[in-house]
């Protein structure tokens, strides 16, 4: 013996397995090549999957190009309230490119913020928030928060006279909270009044969720691949009723994607006005009140309702209880069956809460005024009574049925 350890106990890796040249020698000592085909090659999918599954793939392109823009754009604004509006002019004037970027990253908020409630609409009809996919529908829900805050943030930013009464009524509104209001309005203002304090702030906190979600969405996805993608029948497929991602479902995001950038194109480039609010266009002025407050569409649901109720605390509780019930929805639903499709009385009464969805939106329009305050505390109901009367209800029923 010459006291030289023997050499350990490593079986070979097989050339063909993890391959050759660099990204071999890579994989085998960390095998993030292998994992990558396993879960976004090789990955078994259902069959079956229909056009609403390509919003994931969107949601995650639309996410880079916002991140983009977004980038560039921060480079060049000056979050004060002296030079803000100033320097988004100048980004769309004198920058090279500067219009054509914020055109894409004002479209990208609202497509963004579309193809997430018709991701959302999928959830809910397909059944994809019930067991063993708890994880993966309150991860999506949390990354709705994070993304409404987001845009909010995005839309104080440019300081036209929507952006500032915007705000005011945000501030207002958290302002009304019982005893901790004040505080809460004062941390989100940073001061008597809007000022440098805070649009500083939320510039700051517009750039740092926009990042946080890239890390959610990896969490998001994480949860998706442990128990595999639902499907529109709500049941498991037998195994050769699969396929592999690549190149069954690549194939099919791509086409979802190049007709989704067609819209894109068309309201960036062709109807800008379609999504852009003319009163922004007017630097902020606290002096003067815009004849109508309003948010952008993808808020006026929770608008309505902050109008349909009478109390200020009791709107505020009503528009932040829509989204918080969505995270009890997978212990209000028990059912056995997932899919709508075989649940003929929640799939009615699912189209009726999307109708309630946009009445209340149309009541945030109309800043429910005259009849429309009815429809917005009839539509209010409704929202509320479908989560909390009709899905335990119907649970119960086939929960019966079933023997359950």
């Amino acid at each position: 013996m010459n006291g030289s350890r023997p050499p350990e106990n490593i079986p070979p890796q097989a050339p063909s397995a993890q391959g050759t040249g660099v990204s071999g020698w890579i994989d085998r000592r960390i095998p993030v090549i292998t994992a990558f085909r396993r879960e976004y090659i090789d990955f078994p999918m259902p069959r079956n999957l229909n056009g609403l599954w390509n919003f994931g793939a969107i949601l995650c392109a639309v996410l880079v190009v916002m991140l983009a823009s977004g980038v560039f754009l921060a480079m060049n604004y000056t979050p004060t309230v002296a030079d803000a509006f100033m320097s988004v002019e100048m980004i769309e004037r004198q920058v090279p490119g500067g219009w054509m970027l914020r055109a894409i990253h004002v479209t990208g908020a609202s497509l963004f913020m579309a193809a997430l409630y018709i991701h959302l609409f999928r959830g809910l009809y397909y059944g994809s928030y019930k067991q063993p996919r708890e994880i993966l529908w309150l991860s999506g829900l949390g990354l709705m928060l994070m993304v409404m805050v987001t845009a909010f943030a995005g839309y104080v930013l440019p300081w036209g006279q929507m952006s500032y009464w915007g705000a005011d009524v945000a501030g207002k509104a958290m302002g009304a909270i019982p005893v901790i209001g004040p505080t809460l309005e004062h941390v989100m203002e940073g001061s008597d009044q809007l000022g440098d304090i805070f649009i500083h702030r939320f510039f700051v906190l517009h750039f740092l969720l926009a990042f946080a979600i890239v890390a959610v969405v990896g969490l998001h996805v994480a949860a998706l691949h442990v128990p595999g993608p639902n499907n529109p029948t709500g049941t498991p497929l037998p195994a050769r009723e699969n396929v592999p991602f690549h190149p069954y479902y690549t194939t099919k995001d791509l086409t979802g994607l190049v007709l989704f950038a067609l819209v894109f194109v068309a309201l960036a480039f062709l109807w800008p006005g379609l999504l852009s609010e003319p009163e922004n266009y007017r630097p902020a002025n606290p002096m003067h009140t815009p004849a109508d407050i309003e948010p952008e569409w993808y808020f006026l649901p929770f608008y309505g309702m902050l109008q349909s109720v009478p109390s200020k605390f009791g709107g505020l509780v009503a528009s932040g209880g829509a989204v918080l019930i969505l995270f009890a929805v997978p212990w209000l639903d028990r059912s056995p069956i997932r899919s709508a499709r075989f649940r003929p009385l929640c799939r009615v009464g699912l189209l009726g809460l999307v109708a309630a969805f946009v009445l209340m939106g149309l009541v945030g329009r109309h800043h429910a005024a005259g009849g429309w305050m009815t429809v917005g505390r009839l539509a209010t109901l409704y929202y509320f009574s479908y989560f909390l009367v009709l899905l335990p209800l119907c649970a119960r029923r086939e929960m019966r049925g079933s023997g359950a």
